[in-house]
């Protein structure tokens, strides 16, 4: 007669050690957040301030949860995030659009704080999140002034479209007054940007790399460096799919639909589109990759996105060897060394 042994932790697998079977949702406003646990099903609310975000690092430094999945909500969820970090806490900043697609998949229509923490709850249960890192001082530096940047160029856009449209001479004073305001922030802007970079040795050497690229200028490089950190730590499909320049494919049975790219990060792929524009006129290897493209009938915005792809790609092996662009293989073979350097 045999006995089944009963399920035991070895001596290695203690039950501090084992895997941790808590997942954590927490769902970001502006004033609070709501917290949804996976092992008791207990929604629970705290202020979004120092105070709240206390209280949620000590619950889940001792409940040492699996994953905690946070949505990104164009900053409101930093500091929180930042704490959590800060605490060796696993952290999980999720694209709001993947985690709607998801409840949806689950049949769950309607929207609220609560039931969005529970969503975001299960999402990390089911799910593979990518696990943030914890940032340092001059990244999360650099990553608000680039962010800064961004805001006024767009609202320095609207400003000139609207003068555009001006006839009456005082209103096109005021503009005026407005645009060379926003001139001189901007180039404010970029000084400190610069300073930044260059006191920084990490972000100096990757500035000097990716700046050695024909198309590449200190605009592109500052927002890879502050807000595209898996640079060179990621393979060619994952960077393409992080900043949304990977194809997806639309078939079903026999037929065959057009591959569309979507998703990523929306500030980053702008401003890799201008620099592939540029790199398609000024770099060689891009150059011949497009008319390669246009030759075999390729429309135009393809075209685009593909030399955006590729772009990326060598930018991301520079990093990940730690080459500059002349040092490239693709780039050696078809000049001598250096010929291809900015």
């Amino acid at each position: 007669m045999t006995h089944s042994t009963p399920n035991v932790a070895s001596a290695s697998q203690t039950p501090s050690s084992l895997p941790s079977s808590l997942f954590v949702g927490i769902d970001v406003a502006k004033n609070k957040f709501d917290l949804a646990r996976s092992d008791s099903g207990e929604l629970l609310v705290f202020s979004n301030d120092p105070r709240g975000i206390d209280k949620i690092v000590d619950l889940l430094l001792g409940a040492g949860p699996a994953v905690v999945v946070v949505e990104a909500t164009g900053g409101l969820e930093q500091a929180m995030v930042d704490a959590l970090l800060d605490k060796g806490l696993p952290v999980a900043l999720v694209n709001p659009g993947r985690v709607r697609h998801f409840a949806i998949g689950m049949g769950i229509i309607a929207k609220t704080d609560r039931i969005d923490a529970s969503v975001l709850m299960d999402f990390g249960r089911r799910g593979k999140s990518r696990l943030a890192k914890k940032r340092s001082e001059n990244q999360v530096e650099l990553d608000a002034l680039v962010t800064c940047r961004r805001q006024l160029v767009k609202t320095r856009t609207e400003q000139g479209n609207i003068r555009h449209a001006t006839r009456n001479k005082t209103a096109l004073k005021s503009i005026d007054t407005i645009l060379k305001a926003l001139d001189r922030e901007l180039a404010a802007l970029d000084g400190k940007i610069r300073t930044l970079i260059d006191s920084d040795d990490d972000f100096k050497h990757t500035d000097r790399l990716l700046q050695s690229v024909p198309g590449v200028g200190p605009v592109l490089s500052a927002t890879l460096t502050a807000e595209l950190s898996e640079l060179g730590h990621s393979d060619r499909r994952e960077i393409s799919a992080l900043v949304g320049v990977a194809p997806y494919n639309s078939d079903s049975g026999k037929f065959r639909g057009k591959r569309s790219i979507f998703g990523g990060r929306t500030a980053v792929r702008s401003v890799l589109y201008m620099s592939a524009l540029t790199a398609i006129r000024f770099n060689p290897i891009l150059r011949d990759f497009a008319a390669r493209l246009r030759r075999t009938g390729k429309l135009e915005k393809v075209i685009i996105v593909a030399c955006m792809r590729k772009l990326l790609t060598l930018l991301n092996a520079m990093i990940r060897d730690n080459l500059t662009w002349s040092q490239l293989a693709v780039v050696r073979r078809i000049a001598p060394i250096g010929a291809g350097a900015k």
